[in-house]
């Protein structure tokens, strides 16, 4: 590995022990801020909202949001904290879902899925299908409580049983 460069503050420059890799990595996204990226487009999707009247309501331009969203900028606290509150969730909703190879935690213990029992055969990736966005997004247009209640009846009973 190539050896890098330091400017010293007296002007010297002096080799470095960190490679050169390092400098590539600083470009990258951290995964983290990936996540909580992913999951800021998840609810702003899940709500309906472009990225402009986020952007809006946060006081940023779309090209900011869009940044969040990929990772590239990361979301200080107090943006973090807007961002809850535009997008009403609470901050941990940012976190969760994070795989454990990233830390994902509960509580000081291992994340277990969201449910009492186990979710098999429920893929992570389908909550961030297009299709069922768009498919929670219809649900909750449908302004009458009693008939939104027999569509998600209705849905149910037409999945396979036990």
């Amino acid at each position: 590995m190539a050896k890098t460069e330091v400017r010293e503050w007296d002007g010297r420059v002096m080799p470095s022990d960190e490679p050169v890799e390092r400098a590539d990595r600083e470009h990258r996204p951290s995964p983290i801020d990936v996540h909580v990226g992913s999951r800021v487009r998840l609810r702003r999707t899940l709500l309906g909202m472009s990225q402009e009247k986020l952007g809006e309501a946060l006081g940023l331009t779309f090209q900011q949001v869009q940044k969040y969203e990929r990772g590239v900028n990361r979301i200080g606290a107090s943006r973090l904290f807007d961002l809850a509150r535009v997008l009403d969730v609470p901050i941990g909703f940012f976190f969760d879902d994070m795989p454990d190879a990233m830390g994902g935690t509960t509580n000081g213990r291992s994340r277990v899925a969201g449910f009492a029992e186990s979710q098999d055969g429920f893929e992570e990736d389908t909550l961030h299908r297009r299709e069922t966005l768009e498919l929670v997004r219809a649900y909750y247009r449908i302004t009458d409580p009693s008939v939104r209640k027999r569509v998600f009846e209705l849905i149910k009973s037409l999945t396979p049983t036990d």
